[in-house]
This record gives structure tokens, C-alpha cells and sequence, in this order.
């Protein structure tokens, strides 16, 4: 008799586990659907040498404002990335380069780039030398 009560016990017990568990399953993969929808605009930046620049400050801006809605840094491979909400928009990216003492000036690369929905879009900045006037 204690054998078969315990059994049930323990057969409850395993039970309510595996529901337990089985639910938090479910809230997981819900909280998961909640995460919003984003593209990615994936760049490098390339120095005249066609070599990978570290530390530049590039700004990105939809292409109908003014201002720049995302500032970043290129990475030590020269690469950086920003997410931007996903859909149909035009974005405008460029380095923002200040002239150094001693180093000649880079002419301001702009890229445009096209978004349709959750994608990347791969681009390079390459830095140019200025002409001199």
C-alpha cells in the first residue's frame, strides 16, 4: 500500500515537472517573437591604399533628414555594422573624417544604401586624398 502511494507520488511529482518545464518552453519561444523586425547595414572602410581603417567615425542618417541618427566606429578590421528598423528606406552613410596636423586631406566618401525589409546590406567607404585646388 505505502509502495503504490508512493509511486503515485512520485509519478505526480515527475509530472508536474515536465509541465512546468513544458511551459516555460512556451513563454521562451513567445518572448522570442516579441524581438522586432531590423536590417543591417554592414560596411568597411578602406583607407587610399585599399587598406582596412581603424577608428574612423562613420554617421549614418535616413536619406530624407539632415542629421545622423546613428554614429559608430570602424573596428580594428575597419569594419562596422548598425541595425535599422526594417522596411522600405534609404539611408546615407558616410565617414566623418577630420584633417590631422601633418596628414593630407581625405575627401568624404557618401554611400546611399536601399533597404527593403529585414536584410544586410553590405557597403565600402573608401577614403579618397583630396585634390588639391
Amino acid at each position: 500500500m505505502k509502495r503504490n502511494k508512493l509511486l503515485a507520488f512520485a509519478a505526480s511529482f515527475i509530472l508536474l515537472l515536465v509541465c512546468t518545464s513544458s511551459r516555460q518552453w512556451a513563454f521562451a519561444s513567445d518572448s522570442k517573437s516579441h524581438i522586432k523586425p531590423y536590417a543591417l547595414i554592414f560596411g568597411t572602410v578602406w583607407a587610399p591604399d585599399d587598406t582596412p581603417v581603424y577608428g574612423v567615425k562613420v554617421k549614418i542618417r535616413r536619406a530624407d533628414e539632415k542629421k545622423a541618427k546613428w554614429e559608430l566606429y570602424s573596428d580594428h578590421e575597419g569594419e562596422f555594422a548598425q541595425r535599422v528598423p526594417a522596411g522600405k528606406q534609404d539611408y546615407i552613410v558616410w565617414a566623418d573624417i577630420k584633417p590631422q596636423k601633418g596628414q593630407p586631406t581625405m575627401a568624404v566618401p557618401e554611400v546611399k544604401v536601399h533597404i527593403e525589409n529585414d536584410e544586410r546590406q553590405d557597403i565600402g567607404l573608401h577614403l579618397k586624398k583630396a585634390e588639391a585646388h
